[in-house]
């Protein structure tokens, strides 16, 4: 039962993430991700389950300076670039503006 719930909710987060691509404005990638948090950009970090212990320790501490929120996405990093539409491994995405995605909402439950 609670793999089908995390499987369902990966699958929500997947879409959501897809209507961001479509519609808002993100970053893809550690440096840009860094980067835009350091400029105070970034509202929400999705860090692939995979991701190295430094950088996702360094992206949590710029994260908690910036008051942004951080997710930690069910899959590893290739499952977050295909969920993204992307073709390439992504350690870790930042969202900018969401658009007409609600996934400030889903993931603040």
């Amino acid at each position: 039962m609670i793999e089908k719930k995390d499987q369902k909710t990966s699958e929500n987060i997947s879409n959501k993430l897809r209507l961001v691509i479509k519609s808002g404005r993100f970053t893809i990638g550690y440096n840009t991700t860094n980067k835009s948090l350091k400029e105070g950009e970034c509202k929400i970090i999705i860090v692939a389950n995979n991701c190295p212990s430094t950088r996702r320790l360094e992206l949590e501490y710029l994260a908690m300076l910036n008051k942004s929120s951080i997710h930690h996405f069910y899959g590893n990093n290739s499952e977050l670039g295909l969920a993204c539409g992307k073709n390439f491994r992504c350690c870790c995405m930042g969202i900018i503006d969401p658009g007409d995605s609600d996934i400030f909402n889903f993931l603040k439950k």
